[in-house]
């Protein structure tokens, strides 16, 4: 990289940080006033930096506006998919990837096993919102008020002795796994299968999608599966850290 170049990106993260005069830029920069001064005038006409009446430096409108853009072009299934991919043909089991949208997850991403026993999930399908792994992930991820108020007016199928009973007992599992940052579901929705899930992390930590692997317990028990659960969570965090844009040292 231009020692210019390096120069002027080393400017926005200072600015992240609040406004700041010439001579601060400058120091930070350890440069002349007259080269910092260049390059913020630079930076200025490509809308990246504006000064304010003070002198002072902070970031620009049009550096908010390309973030923006970024972030709404990104598509996580595209970034996810190879990781998947390596997760499944590591393991050997169900993968999914998950997403909450408009009150309902939903698969948007599926690896099938390479094993005889296969599960009938499909892409675009909502999941069972009171016992699936992703779901419970991605639900305990939203703010305490809107989890609440959601957990109070879903309906709780008994889809197995093991689903969820009630809205009391959803809040307080949603709470472990917010506090745990993994989720399973055990026979909660199909006595004969066992899945775990981690959470896949945007920019900003919040949850943005979930991804699980599933299996029948003909093939792999509860505890062989939660085995797993490390190279699982490791795929989530390198999926997060290529959707944020963020070395995978900074998760």
């Amino acid at each position: 990289m231009s020692q210019t170049v390096d120069r002027a990106l080393t400017i926005l993260p200072l600015l992240a940080e609040g406004p700041a005069n010439l001579e601060q830029v400058a120091v930070r920069l350890g440069v002349h006033k007259s080269t910092a001064l260049r390059l913020l005038r630079t930076l200025h006409e490509h809308g990246m930096v504006y000064r304010q009446q003070d002198q002072r430096y902070r970031l620009g409108a049009r550096l908010f506006a390309l973030a923006q853009q970024a972030f709404e072009s990104l598509d996580v299934r595209e970034i996810a998919h190879p990781h998947l991919v390596a997760l499944n043909e590591r393991c050997g089991h169900t993968v999914h990837l998950a997403v909450y949208e408009d009150g309902e997850v939903v698969y948007i991403d599926k690896v099938d096993s390479r094993y005889p026993v296969r599960m009938y999930s499909r892409i675009g399908k909502p999941v069972a919102i009171t016992v699936a792994a992703v779901a419970k992930l991605l639900l305990a991820d939203l703010p305490e008020g809107e989890r609440r108020a959601l957990a109070e007016r879903l309906d709780y199928p008994a889809y197995t002795p093991r689903s969820t009973p009630n809205a009391p007992a959803f809040l307080r599992e949603l709470a472990v796994v917010r506090e745990r940052g993994w989720a399973a579901d055990f026979g909660g929705h199909e006595e004969s299968i066992n899945c775990v899930g981690a959470p896949i992390r945007g920019a900003d930590g919040r949850v943005v999608a979930a991804c699980s692997l599933s299996a029948p317990n003909v093939v792999v028990s509860s505890d062989e599966l939660l085995a797993l659960l490390p190279v699982l969570r490791a795929t989530a965090e390198t999926i997060g850290a290529e959707y944020s844009g963020k070395p995978l040292s900074a998760q």
